[in-house]
């Protein structure tokens, strides 16, 4: 393209001239220089030539003269040469053998320019010596007469050369001004023919161009006129040639678009009259358009509102259904009427959870969801999940088996709540879909890389299966498999939708593989953040090492799930999967069993459940029975003599370590089913309480619950007389509807925050409204909590007991150091949130000097190291100042920003850390002692 560029640059006339006169200049110089430096030998070879048939014979002549001492002879012989040849020869000397002038020629002031300066031997023939612009000849005179004529032999018979014997020798000093002239007059002349050759060419390329050149620029002015429109434009005159072609041609050319203008004139014509009809049709339709969209922002925000106040309307009601339904249950009934509440309950609570699918479907689809990042323990929750689904699992006699690939890290980051929703969705519907056999959660390990582990949970039935052709429309909403599926098991057809939106919102993948009748396998692949921070209590395994158990399952997929656990623990197992086996084992063997772990199921199978384990029992010191059958009070009140424990199915890794490690505990183990005891009151907080609802009904349900659990409450029925309360006393905690007429909950608030004996009261919303909006809103109007409705009466004392002691720092920003904030991110557990703070704490003076170092070096890799290590310790600990500051700087250098530019911020930050160091020291002196009275 350069190349292109550059030719054009030039004019043809230029290139014609170029072409033209290069070639032959070249050849001329060439040809003359050729000549000229051959002539210029020959003169030089004549010129030496010359001088050797003057030389060679004087020094034969002056052989007699010099050997006879004859010098006035031989000076007449070489003046007499010089004389005869005076234009050529200067001067002539004849030297001795000792090289001494023995006779010249006339008198030379610079005759020792003529001596010979190497040895006289060395000289065998006729020398040549360059001098400036002249040159010297020397030639050896030998005596011929002393040469022996005979042939001599030596004893070898090798013929010995005769000797010679030198008198001396003759230089001639030759003058080369003429040769120098010739040689100049060639050159001259060879100068002159290369000039008039390239005056020639020039004549002939002179006409050249004008016959070639000339009708070019007339045609590319033609064509220039052409370009600008002027069609008419025609090239006339003779031409030779292909010139008289192109010409002939360009008229052409200009012909064919002339017509081709006024065609396409007259089509652009017509097709600018379609367009300004087709204009007018889009600006209609940009009108219809732009108020469909205005429609349709107007409806998207009417279904918001819909979907927040019909949350609220229908979640009010069942509040009081939920609520009363529980306290109805404490209340002494007979056997039908407690079942006719129960199904009271479980309808409100299936009511509620379709309101709850439909809403996260709602927020999916408009891309509202928003994902939490906070530490969890991973198997802790799976257990956790799997378990509220057990019962389920329990009433149709189905096994439900957790297998956890031990390679998978326990402390992970990420939506707790969604990664147990999506669980839930997965394995309930397994467990609706299968009517025998077993459910199994498998999880598996993929990779781990870049901080992130990479796990594939597979959720396997032996349930009715899927059609391959249905599978494409799994994953649509309100849809199933089947519809007769609908009316047999009931459903929204929405759980699939959600798990698929929320998986792929997560960054992962889904899928299903099923047969008919044989059951499916869904399975879906999450990335997790690793935690930086353990949350998970490390139990002591290294004490089970070694130590025996006997293990009672018939269900080869639990039994083996269990097995590899207990192998990995590294516990001693002996196993039995039936009946007959087992017996063998206690009768024939004298062992002594640590623990003894046995299946319901299996027992019950046997027909003789008590006898067995009445001979099993002597051999076992701690025997725990897993509850995988339909419980029944006969079979328990049978087996309860010789049972330690219970644990209910699926058996997790957590609940089985710590159920071996210390028996004695209760950790997430069933309590052995025992006679109704009498209810024994709990003792009551000493709180002074403030509730407050315009509902009649819930206002009457919050209220029989406060009563239950604090000494003192007082209700409300308005924003306003709540407001007014807070201004007469103080109360320890006030719970506050949101949606209330004339002054709702949150201006309700901030009344109480500006004027009231109240200002520094934790205040909690109470509300049925479940949008992230809505939630945002209350954080950000001065409430401290959030209860959702339907109240649930654990989530209420979990409540009352965070703020019954809460700590209250007063020296310092809430943004600077937010406890609350860091229980959250903590999960919720005090210890490991007080740990964290004192990492964190420990971390800054460090974090403090290499920030300093780095920026009086402005070191831009070690400040981005610096601060990202102190941005991940911050997102663990209730520093939202730190963390937002370590965020810009962070995001600034990865942008290739200079540590200067960004030094107000780090400045900044540095004067944060100091506040944060030294609020953190006042809450761990704190909260140390708080939480050790805690455990």
């Amino acid at each position: 393209m350069n190349e292109a560029n550059n030719m054009t640059k030039y004019s043809l006339r230029s290139w014609v001239l170029v072409l033209a006169l290069a070639p032959t200049i070249l050849v001329g110089i060439l040809l003359g220089s050729y000549f000229t430096i051959n002539r210029f030998y020959e003169l030089e070879e004549t010129l030496i030539d010359q001088a050797s048939n003057i030389i060679e014979p004087l020094a034969i002549a002056a052989e007699v003269g010099l050997d006879s001492k004859d010098f006035e002879t031989t000076k007449r012989l070489i003046t007499a040469a010089q004389l005869n040849k005076a234009s050529l020869v200067q001067f002539i000397a004849i030297f001795d053998v000792n090289n001494r002038v023995v006779v010249t020629s006339h008198h030379y002031k610079n005759h020792e320019v003529m001596r010979y300066d190497k040895p006289l031997s060395s000289m065998l023939r006729t020398e040549l010596e360059q001098v400036g612009d002249s040159m010297i000849l020397r030639s050896p005179i030998f005596n011929n007469s002393a040469i022996k004529p005979i042939d001599t032999f030596d004893e070898n018979n090798q013929r010995i050369e005769p000797e010679v014997i030198k008198l001396g020798y003759i230089s001639i000093l030759i003058n080369k001004e003429n040769a120098l002239l010739e040689q100049h007059r060639a050159a001259v002349a060879a100068f002159i023919i290369v000039l008039i050759g390239v005056q020639l060419n020039l004549f002939f390329t002179f006409r050249l161009v004008k016959n070639v050149t000339q009708p070019i620029t007339e045609m590319v002015r033609v064509v220039a006129k052409i370009r600008e429109g002027k069609l008419d434009t025609r090239l006339t005159g003779n031409l030779i040639g292909e010139l008289d072609l192109l010409k002939r041609g360009i008229n052409a050319m200009a012909g064919s678009l002339s017509e081709y203008h006024d065609e396409m004139q007259q089509n652009i014509d017509q097709a600018t009259s379609d367009l300004r009809e087709t204009l007018e049709q889009i600006e209609i339709q940009n009108v219809e358009l732009d108020m469909a969209k205005k429609r349709a922002l107007e409806a998207s925000r009417i279904k918001s509102e819909f979907l927040a106040n019909m949350s609220h309307e229908l979640r009010t009601p069942l509040n009081g259904v939920i609520g009363f339904a529980k306290q109805l249950l404490k209340t002494p009934l007979h056997s039908s009427q407690q079942d006719y509440i129960r199904t009271i309950e479980r309808s409100a609570t299936n009511l509620l959870s379709i309101i709850n699918d439909i809403l996260d479907f709602s927020k999916l689809e408009a891309g509202k969801m928003v994902l939490e990042n906070m530490p969890f323990s991973l198997r802790e929750i799976i257990e956790e999940t799997v378990t509220m689904l057990s019962s389920s699992a329990r009433e149709k006699e189905i096994d439900l088996v957790i297998d956890v690939d031990p390679r998978i890290p326990e402390d992970v980051t990420g939506d707790a709540m969604r990664f147990s929703q999506i669980i839930t969705n997965l394995v309930g519907n397994a467990v609706k879909f299968t009517d025998s056999g077993s459910v199994q959660l498998k999880m598996q390990l993929e990779e781990i890389a870049d901080g992130k582990v990479h796990v594939r949970t597979e959720i396997i039935d032996t349930g009715i299966g899927i059609d391959e052709e249905k599978l494409a429309s799994l994953f649509q909403a309100f849809g199933q498999a089947d519809s007769s599926i609908s009316r047999r098991f009931g459903g929204t057809g929405l759980g699939l939708v959600i798990t698929k939106r929320l998986v792929n919102r997560m960054g992962g993948q889904i899928g299903c593989n099923s047969e008919p009748q044989q059951g499916s396998t869904f399975w879906f692949s999450l990335p997790l953040n690793l935690s930086q921070y353990p949350i998970s209590d490390t139990l002591p395994i290294g004490t089970l090492k070694n130590k025996s158990i006997l293990l009672f399952e018939p269900n080869p997929l639990s039994h083996h799930a269990i097995e590899r656990m207990l192998v990995r623990w590294g516990l001693r197992v002996t196993k039995a999967a039936t009946s007959k086996q087992l017996e063998f084992i206690v009768t024939q063997s004298s062992h002594l069993f640590d623990y003894g772990l046995f299946s319901c199921k299996g027992l019950a199978a046997s027909g003789n459940a008590a006898e067995l384990l009445k001979v099993t029992k002597p051999k076992i010191n701690y025997l725990m029975l897993i509850t995988n059958c339909v419980e029944s009070e006969e079979i328990f009140s049978q087996l309860r003599p010789y049972i330690d424990k219970q644990l209910t199915m699926p058996i997790g890794e957590k609940r089985l370590s710590s159920s071996l490690i210390d028996p004695q505990s209760t950790l997430e183990a069933e309590a052995l089913p025992l006679p109704m005891p009498i209810a024994i009151p709990e003792a009551k907080e000493n709180l002074t309480v403030l509730a407050v609802d315009d509902n009649p009904a819930n206002l009457k349900l919050i209220d029989t619950l406060l009563n239950e659990l604090v000494t003192q409450v007082h209700i409300a029925d308005n924003g306003d007389a709540a407001v007014q309360l807070a201004k007469q006393r103080s109360f320890d905690l006030i719970f506050m509807d949101i949606q209330m007429p004339g002054t709702d909950g949150i201006s309700a608030t901030k009344q109480i925050r500006q004027n009231s004996a109240n200002r520094n009261t934790p205040i909690i919303a109470v509300t049925a409204h479940a949008i992230a909006e809505e939630r945002e809103r209350i954080s950000s109007s001065g409430m401290d909590g959030y209860l959702p409705k339907p109240i649930d009466e654990t989530a209420l004392k979990d409540v009352i007991h965070k703020w019954k002691n809460r700590p209250k720092f007063t020296h310092f920003d809430q943004r600077t150091l937010n406890w609350e904030l860091c229980l959250t991110q903590a999960n919720n557990k005090p210890d490991l949130a007080l740990d964290m703070l004192k990492m964190l704490l420990k971390s800054l003076p460090e974090a403090v000097e290499h920030i300093n170092s780095a920026l009086a070096s402005f070191d831009q890799q070690g400040m981005l190291t610096c601060i990202h290590k102190l941005h991940g310790a911050s997102c663990y600990c209730g520093v939202p100042t730190t963390q937002q500051l370590c965020q810009e700087i962070e995001s600034g250098l990865k942008k290739g920003i200079a540590v200067e530019d960004v030094e107000p911020e780090i400045l900044e930050l540095l004067d944060e850390l100091t506040k944060v160091e030294s609020a953190a020291n006042q809450v761990i002196t704190q909260l140390s002692v708080d939480v050790k009275d805690d455990k």
